[in-house]
């Protein structure tokens, strides 16, 4: 008898002691799936609901006090005959190579710089970040003076240098590079740091064989530090594709387009047909085909980048 009470017995505090971990258990994946929920509904609500709504309204003609009326390719075909149209997507593929050339390999530079450097590296690390911090409208804003013909700081600068001034932001010529300064510079400190980062994960011992080997700051950015750093670069070749062509708020407070048209971009295009031609389904439609253009851009990255991965 005592032999079998002591084998039921641990028998039964292994049954009490079960419910318990499972309560644990539950507990702890209720509470995980808890936040997930979370995540998952401000994503619905703020991500994916716009975006079921725009493909909607792209095929709807509506002002958003009556009722929606279904016109199909309508709304495609209004956009398609605007003399506008192809301006407007010329003059976003010139702005977004104008930004790989000059926002893509800046940053990149400035963080080889900041690596590179043994004294202020924090110091400067937060000046380089200090224009991310302003607002976007008030760093803009700042440039139109900077860009002022008259009083302006560039055209001070160029005059103390005995060189004539320019018309930054009324000239076909100059528009067009001087919104892709300011969003170099808005942008500058983010994808800085991002390099930054992924430069200081490069292990030491690779440069001081190449230092060793007699190699110079330009063949060892060519053969350890490119190499070293693919992936991120091409995840921020995306992300700048990717922004560059949503530009908006650049043309929008300094150029309203102009001259001529030489600054209207899609994405300003957009905001003219849903809120100064109330043609909401037309916007919708054109963002429609700007959604479409960065899915393919999307797609060839991540083809890309799992052969990387291979």
């Amino acid at each position: 008898m005592t032999t079998a009470r002591t084998l039921v017995r641990p028998a039964a505090a292994r049954s009490r002691r079960r419910p318990s971990r499972t309560r644990r258990t539950v507990k702890r994946n209720l509470t995980a799936y808890g936040f997930l929920c979370g995540a998952l509904i401000c994503f619905a609500f703020f991500s994916w609901y716009p975006i079921v709504r725009e493909v909607l309204l792209s095929f709807q003609k509506t002002n958003f006090v009556g009722e929606a009326r279904w016109v199909g390719f309508d709304n495609f075909r209004t956009v398609f005959a605007d003399p506008g149209f192809t301006d407007a997507w010329v003059n976003t593929a010139e702005f977004t190579l104008l930004a790989l050339v000059v926002g893509y390999v800046v940053p990149f530079a400035v963080a080889i710089v900041l690596n590179e450097l043994k004294h202020a590296r924090a110091y400067l690390r937060f000046v380089v970040y200090l224009p991310v911090m302003l607002p976007p409208a008030v760093a803009v804003l700042l440039f139109k003076w900077f860009y002022d013909p008259g009083p302006g700081l560039f055209n001070q600068i160029l005059h103390a240098a005995h060189l004539p001034g320019l018309s930054w932001l009324d000239s076909t010529s100059t528009a067009l590079i001087s919104l892709v300064i300011v969003s170099t510079w808005m942008n500058l400190g983010s994808g800085t740091l991002i390099y930054l980062a992924a430069l200081q994960s490069i292990p030491g011992e690779l440069y001081e064989a190449a230092e060793l080997d007699g190699a110079g700051l330009f063949r060892r950015i060519r053969h350890i530090t490119i190499p070293q750093t693919r992936l991120i670069l091409l995840v921020m070749l995306l992300l700048q594709i990717i922004a560059t062509m949503q530009v908006f708020i650049e043309p929008y407070l300094l150029t309203g387009g102009g001259p001529e048209g030489s600054t209207v971009t899609v994405a300003y295009l957009m905001y003219q047909y849903a809120f100064n031609f109330t043609n909401f389904g037309g916007g919708g439609a054109l963002g429609l085909m700007l959604m479409l253009v960065l899915m393919v851009f999307s797609a060839v990255y991540l083809r890309v980048s799992r052969e990387e991965a291979r």
